[in-house]
């Protein structure tokens, strides 16, 4: 279960702006959601990631150091990890939410949803992936490809859970060590329904 006084990365995502792909009001019904966050240093970082499902119930946490050239690097080869480790957890054809605190990136993956869609799956705009994030960029297009429907949004670092976890690897090791878990969604979770003011509070008749 989530734990009690934090924010779901379900209800993060919620507040967040998507780039380039309108917010819908149901985005709130995807099946897993997922944080990650690339740090940099000249004595070497790290990579974070924390895997949810809409239910607030941890599938996976990641921790672990990294050696990216600069920090824009190590946010693509983070949602790389991240997305790689989501697929391997959750069932074919699940839906995806996404939380980066780095907005050239969210705007990529967005842009590549779109393309997707499209039958030349040619983008409408240039992506802006660093030329070291190449190889890792193809990994997460491959990966935004594979699911049933994917939407990122940009969030302050502040905010993001998994910064944490890729500034401080060394004192957050253990979570890798955590038990692999494969849960799926409450398919009777559902948000209470709440009738518009024209319906509520109404007798019979009125």
């Amino acid at each position: 279960m989530a734990i009690v006084g934090q924010p779901s990365l379900r209800d993060i995502f919620d507040d967040a702006p998507t780039p380039h792909i309108a917010h819908p009001p149901r985005s709130h019904r995807r099946d897993f959601y997922v944080a990650t966050d690339g740090s940099y240093a000249s004595d070497g970082a790290g990579l974070g990631v924390i895997i949810e499902t809409r239910d607030g119930d941890r599938v996976a946490r990641l921790s672990v150091p990294d050696e990216a050239p600069d920090n824009n690097v190590a946010e693509y080869r983070a949602l790389h990890l991240g997305l790689d480790t989501l697929a391997a957890r959750v069932p074919p054809g699940a839906s995806v939410g996404v939380l980066v605190d780095h907005d050239a990136l969210a705007a990529d993956v967005n842009t590549a949803v779109l393309a997707a869609k499209r039958r030349d799956y040619r983008p409408l705009r240039e992506f802006s992936v660093p030329a070291a994030a190449r190889h890792h960029w193809r990994g997460i297009r491959a990966r935004v490809v594979g699911f049933s429907e994917i939407r990122a949004a940009q969030v302050d670092s502040a905010r993001n859970p998994a910064h944490v976890l890729a500034n401080q690897p060394d004192q957050y090791a253990h979570v890798n060590d955590e038990a692999d878990r494969c849960l799926l969604p409450d398919a009777d979770s559902t948000d209470p329904q709440i009738p518009p003011p024209s319906r509520s509070d109404r007798r019979a008749g009125d």
